[in-house]
């Protein structure tokens, strides 16, 4: 597979540096669902085995070996369905918490670009664990570390630290796809399926390549 990858380009460049390249391929559950995007190599590997079926193409470039030459993938679909546990998909965690306020301190309001120095983004419990807190979407909100050490052991309003939003569940699949750069292309298929309003959450985010 590495001789496929390292030969594999028509009309030049490195796979690594291409906008195709760098985004991957978005893989489709038998049913259409997205469920991520899988690395090139990895698409190229489930299609010659038989495990997933080409669905776009970057027309312009192409996997050559001796025996083959594949179309680069842009989205694939499984050819099983693969089941995905919804226990898995409202978990809490730092990626998703961090893009649901959008990379912003819940407390001064700085963005992660913004930060200096060893200055960086945590999770913070609006009701602290060591009070009876829990790990719930409505009780955790995005601070940079000097807040969360400000703050400490305290509810905002003991800490004069009123919140800048009022934190909730995000939407899972807009979430989902906000931590990721698609193409038009790719954004297609996820509109499909899951509705042109979460296409549009992409645009708003700047996730969307064009």
């Amino acid at each position: 597979m590495k001789r496929l990858w390292g030969s594999a380009w028509e009309n030049g460049g490195s796979p690594g540096r291409t906008q195709v390249g760098f985004m991957g391929c978005l893989a489709l559950n038998a049913s259409y669902e997205p469920l991520t995007l899988v690395p090139l190599h990895r698409a190229v590997r489930l299609v010659m085995d038989r495990k997933a079926e080409i669905l776009e193409v970057d027309g312009r470039r192409a996997f050559r070996s001796e025996r083959a030459v594949i179309p680069v993938p842009l989205v694939i679909r499984l050819v099983r369905f693969v089941h995905v546990p919804r226990r898995f998909r409202r978990q809490v965690t730092n990626t998703f918490l961090f893009a649901r306020d959008n990379y912003s301190c819940q407390y001064c309001g700085r963005h992660r670009s913004e930060l200096r120095g060893r200055q960086f983004l945590t999770r913070d419990h609006i009701l602290p664990l060591s009070r009876g807190g829990e790990n719930t979407w409505v009780n955790v909100v995005t601070s940079c570390s000097p807040c969360n050490n400000r703050k400490g052991n305290r509810l905002p309003e003991e800490a004069g630290m009123p919140l800048r939003t009022e934190p909730g569940e995000p939407n899972h699949v807009h979430l989902v796809w906000a931590v990721r750069r698609v193409t038009p292309i790719q954004a297609k298929y996820i509109g499909m399926f899951y509705g042109e309003d979460t296409v549009a959450f992409l645009v708003s985010k700047g996730e969307l390549a064009v």
